[in-house]
């Protein structure tokens, strides 16, 4: 096999010349984004659209960095902020309406944990998947082959090293289910504090899921 077939079925492989050629392509891509008149929204999204395997509507807050690009299907309404990393090096799968906050980093890529192994030059990736209605909090790093159920929220700064389910919220390094999201959070804004009454009539003639 080649290095390319080998990283695509998510075992070890060496970045070989054929490997970086398909990352330069990439970086091609990004020093574009990267170098937009931040006011430029059509263009950004454009840019976006040309460097993801699949998108909706997607909108990235530059600068953003990842391996490959190609890699990465996002679902509709998806928002990344500013300084998010992805190392696609296998697939990134997110769903509809998905929040990222600043500085949230997504690893596939991994190496080998003895020294003989790793100074080889062989490394892996391992697919990440986000579900539906997931928001992930500032300077999160999520591990190879992690997956986040639907409708998740992850709290900022955590390190998620192992499955989250869905209807969470989860926190902390490592990441850890801190209790389910239930109908008597559907008015909370911040702790505490509900939305108030005109925000939530405009809510829910919006969005007839919350009804």
């Amino acid at each position: 096999m080649t290095n390319i077939e080998r990283r695509d079925r998510q075992i070890a492989y060496i970045s070989d010349d054929s490997v970086f050629e398909e990352q330069k392509v990439c970086r091609r891509k990004l020093q574009e984004l990267n170098l937009m008149d931040r006011s430029d929204f059509e263009g950004i999204k454009k840019a976006i659209e040309g460097l993801l395997g699949k998108s909706d509507g997607a909108f990235i807050n530059p600068p953003f960095y990842c391996d490959y690009g190609t890699h990465i299907e996002v679902g509709k309404n998806f928002f990344a902020n500013y300084n998010c990393v992805i190392l696609d090096v296998a697939k990134v799968k997110i769903g509809d309406n998905c929040q990222m906050a600043p500085n949230v980093a997504i690893y596939t890529a991994g190496h080998p944990i003895h020294p003989v192994s790793r100074n080889s030059g062989y490394e892996y990736g391992k697919e990440v998947t986000i579900g539906d209605n997931v928001w992930i909090g500032g300077n999160t790093v999520i591990c190879p082959g992690v997956t986040i159920g639907d409708h998740t929220v992850i709290g900022a700064g955590s390190v998620v090293t192992k499955d989250i389910p869905s209807w969470s919220v989860a926190a902390g390094n490592p990441c850890k289910t801190i209790r389910k999201i239930t109908e008597e959070d559907k008015r909370k804004l911040f702790r505490e504090e509900e939305i108030d009454d005109e925000a939530w009539e405009d809510i829910l003639e919006r969005m007839e899921w919350t009804k």
